[in-house]
């Protein structure tokens, strides 16, 4: 047996993001904990917010998780480019996890249009 959100596509990317934001976190100098703290919440985020919104038995209930979950997404590439700026990732590291971003971010919208009907 396997929770509806298990099943979800964008779930599972969005766990894989977890773990790559993970391997961004690990190699942040010391000093850089807010903004280890806020990546790590924001991918989390992106899991949490999908489970919850799978959940949920109205449309509208879970077009609003799914849309929290996008605005997770967002936060988290922001978080990217503030590494990115600092000099604390490398460019093409920072663009393939922005890439995977946009990925879970675009199939998060076809859900929330789908249950915004």
């Amino acid at each position: 047996m396997a929770f509806d959100h298990e099943k979800l596509d964008v779930y599972q990317l969005a766990i894989e993001f977890v773990a790559r934001a993970n391997d961004v976190v690990e190699n942040l100098p010391r000093g850089r904990g807010y903004l280890a703290d806020q990546l790590q919440r924001a991918a989390l985020s992106i899991v949490l917010n999908i489970a919850e919104g799978a959940g949920k038995f109205s449309s509208k209930d879970k077009a609003a998780f799914y849309l929290r979950a996008r605005g997770s997404t967002t936060e988290s590439a922001a978080v990217l480019d503030v590494c990115e700026r600092l000099k604390l990732l490398h460019t093409g590291i920072c663009a393939e996890h922005k890439a995977e971003l946009e990925r879970i971010s675009q199939m998060l919208t076809k859900l929330v249009k789908v249950h915004q009907k």
